[in-house]
């Protein structure tokens, strides 16, 4: 082969290597795009699973994944609110070393003044010495701004019998009675006139639904202390017996759960059905509300004792208890109370 063969014939086999060098460098066509379009998908993925699990957790974990939860029943927060006394309440106070207690309200202590009533059955399961003070058919709001001979049970309402207790005048409450049909009102307001409340240590207010059934105004924002409105009665009432007797303390039980009774004879649900002031539910949480403003203990009876899911066991009708209704009650108060008695 000459030499000029040769030369020819390697610069061919160079020429051959350089080629395949570039081929075996050469990147494949578009994979700078395909190289974004990766990236891109990984960010929506990411973006997609932080979406999915954020949907789930507003969704909550259904009750068949929560181990060893409940899949029915759900806790009710019942809402008591116990206040002590401030300590400055009792200066100059000289105590007789008798717990007595004085109840006043309507039907759940009226109703029944042997053994079984709600009264006995609180001195019994605290060893108090109890009095009753309660009176048939009567509300805690009065029906009317100004008192009215036509209608004798305003002098009978929570505010009026308070109001009466502090000034000592219960003039108004024995005429009154005199009109009456029902001869307790003339013993008990007699008893009332009689008793020193220098020796009483606690009042217990207790009014079952007749607020509400009687269709009584809730509340009025714009006179918190309207004695014609149930919470604007409990404050009015509360400050009168606070102001002449300031080391007594004051201990409000709840309405419970009851019906109303439409025209036409049937139940209607007083937690569902609004008579024009609000529901069961609605006079509780205002009465919750008027017991704090005005700085006494509150026991919720409407979650915490005769609720819409037993009421049956504990009441004879629509709103009106049994002897374990009064005994529930009586309990409710003893271990929200005096939780050391025996």
């Amino acid at each position: 082969m000459s030499e000029k063969q040769k030369k020819d014939a390697l610069q061919d086999e160079n020429m051959t290597s350089v080629s395949e060098l570039e081929k075996e460098n050469e990147k494949p066509e578009g994979f700078h795009i395909n190289l974004h379009l990766v990236l891109l998908a990984a960010i929506v993925l990411v973006i997609g699973f932080s979406v999915f699990r954020l949907y789930r957790w507003n969704l909550g974990t259904a009750p068949e994944e929560v181990p060893d939860g409940p899949t029915e029943d759900f806790d009710i927060e019942v809402l008591d609110n116990l206040i002590p006394l401030a300590p400055d309440k009792l200066e100059g106070y000289v105590d007789d070393g008798v717990t007595t207690i004085l109840c006043l309200g309507d039907d759940p202590f009226s109703l029944e003044l042997g053994e079984n009533g709600l009264a006995q059955q609180i001195a019994k399961k605290t060893g108090a010495t109890v009095y009753n003070g309660s009176f048939t058919g009567t509300t805690m709001a009065a029906q009317f701004a100004s008192y009215n001979d036509g209608y004798i049970l305003d002098a009978f309402s929570f505010s009026y019998v308070a109001k009466s207790l502090a000034s000592g005048d219960f003039d108004l409450m024995k005429t009154a009675a005199t009109y009456s049909y029902d001869e307790n009102f003339a013993k008990t307001t007699q008893m009332l006139s009689e008793l020193d409340l220098n020796t009483v240590d606690m009042i217990c207010v207790m009014y079952d639904g007749s607020d509400y059934v009687n269709r009584r105004p809730c509340d009025d924002p714009n006179a918190p202390y309207a004695e014609i409105t149930y919470t604007g009665a409990l404050r009015a009432g509360v400050k009168a017996i606070q102001e002449a007797y300031p080391h007594i303390r004051i201990v409000v039980m709840s309405h419970t759960f009851c019906h109303s009774i439409d025209e036409e004879g049937n139940f209607q649900n007083g937690d569902r059905v609004d008579l024009g002031h609000g529901t069961l539910s609605h006079y509780l949480q205002k009465e919750l509300d008027a017991t704090m403003d005005v700085s006494v203990s509150f026991i919720d009876n409407f979650y915490g004792s005769v609720n819409e899911d037993n009421y049956l066991d504990y009441m004879t009708d629509y709103i009106h208890f049994n002897d374990a209704g009064r005994e529930l009650l009586a309990q409710r108060f003893a271990d929200c109370m005096f939780p050391n008695a025996e």
